[in-house]
């Protein structure tokens, strides 16, 4: 009688100086180009990468609540969130009202509540010794330090028509909901909208509506404007895409500058965690001059333009320097001895050279391109971390299986990939192989890893790579582990050349073959999937040669 079994090639990879992840990769029964993966296997693999605890620590800052319960939030209520009443304690209405005389009418106390109740690790508890109450009042006065230069009004103490209250320019913040020059109905900041590419395929822009700046951070561009709406709707980045206006008259004018702050955008850290100091500057930042401080959060927002010695006595960082000083003075925030509330003096962290750092950590998903020869067709069949933006974050739940299905169609030549629940139990092979010496016999069904013994007529072969239904006795994947057999020859056309046929041919290295019209001469053992000229990865099977 047959026996169900399940399919038990494991496919390992070095991931971590300290993981190693198994995959069972499996040919998808459903699609004859396909393979299906467990998504415990997925899952394994994401988690090995991202084991350091700055990754739990991010997502955690990255927690949010429902909108039911933030919309509920009014000043002074007792059903308000905890991190929302630290605010109120720390800065009550009073401060608001001290900070914005000039703001516009669509900025208020109640929405600056909501925004922060929104996320609950801005002005969060914190329970390692760190005064909580110290934390939420340094943030709050850092983040209207920005809110001054990104969307005040900029007037002078003596301009007693425009600045009737004589305030200082770092009371003057919010003025500008709006960025100058636009308004709702125009379409603008639209540029790489319509484009066929991952960006437009995860934040597809609504024909008509503009992405130019908008609330206390000055939201720009459809993918920000996408990325932020999954945050704040359950993971739909289409509400805002469609309704932008939003974020200038609803509480995401403030909500859209919280999430910034509590976002990493490696390797730039997140803003509260420069302030609270979970983050720790690599040897590479600390070389480049970058520390604890004001100045570090400029460059998080700006420091491409903002800092670097060339940038020393620019208008917008020394505004900004300004601001700080005076709310801190104000307020009288700490400066601690090894805090700088300059820039001029570090390298933009756009223009780190990370290459080869070992202690910088990176918040985006890419395809591991390197080439895995005990896996069909070489390829990884994973994702890796990368120094640059891309269609998957690490930082969002599911966008690691995402990037290994190529969910967003950002990889160029990948393997198709469906993620299933667990594996499927497939019957053995019809006629068996008898054992020889132990070994069972080939089923052709089964999937063999690399180093996988199987015998067949009499003879034990090993798996040269990973391999399914490729008959031992013909060579191709296998070679003979013990006894002795003659291979059948691949059969040739005229010229000496086999016709290469993806999934049947089986060739040795030396073996010269022709497939679209080119030939090629096979070298490191391919596989019958590892088809020449098919991916950027088969130069290591084959060089192409003369057809002659």
């Amino acid at each position: 009688m047959k026996t169900k079994r399940y399919l038990s090639v494991l496919i390992g990879g070095l991931l971590s100086a300290n993981a190693f992840a198994a995959m069972n990769i499996q040919p998808d029964p459903t699609n004859p180009n396909g393979y299906i993966i467990a998504r415990a296997d997925i899952q394994a693999v994401e988690k090995s990468q991202t084991s350091d605890p700055m990754y739990a620590i991010w997502s955690k800052a990255l927690e949010t609540r429902p909108n039911t319960i933030v919309e509920a939030i009014q000043p002074g209520l007792t059903t308000n969130p905890e991190n929302v009443k630290r605010v109120e304690r720390v800065f009550p209405q009073t401060e608001w009202d001290f900070l914005t005389h000039m703001a516009a009418p669509e900025y208020s106390y109640t929405r600056f509540l909501r925004a922060i109740g929104k996320f609950p690790a801005f002005c969060g508890e914190y329970t390692d010794g760190r005064d909580s109450d110290a934390i939420c009042k340094k943030s709050i006065v850092t983040a209207f330090a920005h809110f001054a230069q990104e969307t005040g009004g900029h007037v002078e103490v003596s301009n007693v028509s425009d600045n009737p209250l004589g305030l200082e320019k770092w009371q003057q913040a919010l003025f500008h909901v709006r960025e100058m020059g636009w308004a709702e109905g125009q379409e603008g900041y639209t540029t790489g909208c319509g484009s066929n590419d991952w960006q437009n395929r995860r934040w597809p822009c609504e024909p008509g509506q503009g992405y130019f700046g908008r609330g206390a951070k000055q939201l720009s561009y459809h993918f920000n404007y996408g990325a932020f709406s999954e945050v704040m709707f359950d993971g739909d980045a289409t509400v805002l895409l469609k309704n932008p206006a939003l974020v200038a008259d609803s509480w995401l004018n403030m909500a859209s500058a919280i999430w910034f702050f509590l976002t990493p955008q490696a390797p730039k850290p997140a803003m509260l965690h420069v302030i609270d100091r979970t983050w720790k500057p690599s040897q590479r930042e600390i070389e480049a001059g970058i520390g604890y401080g004001f100045g570090t959060t400029i460059n998080v927002i700006n420091g491409g333009i903002e800092c670097g010695e060339h940038n020393k006595t620019k208008g917008q960082p020394v505004n900004r320097i300004s601001y700080w000083e005076g709310l801190a003075a104000h307020y009288q925030i700490p400066i601690e001895a090894d805090e700088k509330n300059t820039c001029y003096q570090q390298t933009p962290f756009g223009s780190l050279n990370l290459k080869g750092s070992t202690d910088v950590l990176y918040t985006n998903w890419d395809g591991n391109w390197k080439h895995y020869p005990e896996r069909p067709g070489g390829a990884s069949f994973e994702c890796e971390l990368v120094p640059f933006q891309t269609a998957y974050s690490a930082l969002v739940p599911g966008d690691y299986e995402k990037c290994v299905t190529n969910f967003y169609g950002s990889h160029s030549i990948w393997p198709e990939v469906r993620i299933v629940d667990k594996a499927i139990p497939v019957e053995p092979g019809a006629g068996a192989e008898p054992p020889v010496d132990g070994v069972a016999g080939w089923d052709v069904n089964k999937v063999y890893n690399k180093g996988d013994k199987a015998a067949r007529k009499g003879v034990v072969y090993q798996a040269r790579n990973w391999t399914q239904g490729d008959d031992p006795a013909l060579g191709g994947a296998w070679e003979v582990f013990n006894g002795t057999t003659t291979p059948t020859p691949p059969p040739t056309n005229p010229n000496g050349f086999i016709e290469w046929q993806e999934g049947v041919s089986q060739v040795a290295n030396g073996d010269k073959v022709t497939h679209a019209g080119k030939c090629y001469i096979a070298k490191n053992n391919p596989g019958v999937w590892d088809t020449p000229g098919s991916n950027p990865n088969s130069g290591w099977n084959w060089d192409q040669i003369s057809c002659k």
